[in-house]
């Protein structure tokens, strides 16, 4: 039986959490930032988890990560 294959965007985009949650990063900071409030772009810093609901496509792409 061949090895399950992790999706390669995947593993470089997120990182699985000891317990079992995916930290992700923060979308809309990368470019046009000058019509976005300061107020706007100060909460886009940081990682965040990526929702329950998705947890099962990034157990997919993912396999073998304890997700």
């Amino acid at each position: 039986m061949p090895k399950m294959k992790t999706k390669s965007g995947a593993k470089k985009r997120f990182r699985v959490r000891p317990g079992g949650t995916v930290k992700r990063g923060q979308a809309f900071k990368r470019h046009i930032l000058t019509k976005k409030t300061t107020k706007n772009k100060r909460h886009l810093r940081g990682a965040t988890n990526v929702h329950e609901t998705d947890m099962g496509r990034m157990a997919q792409m993912l396999p073998g990560r304890g997700i």
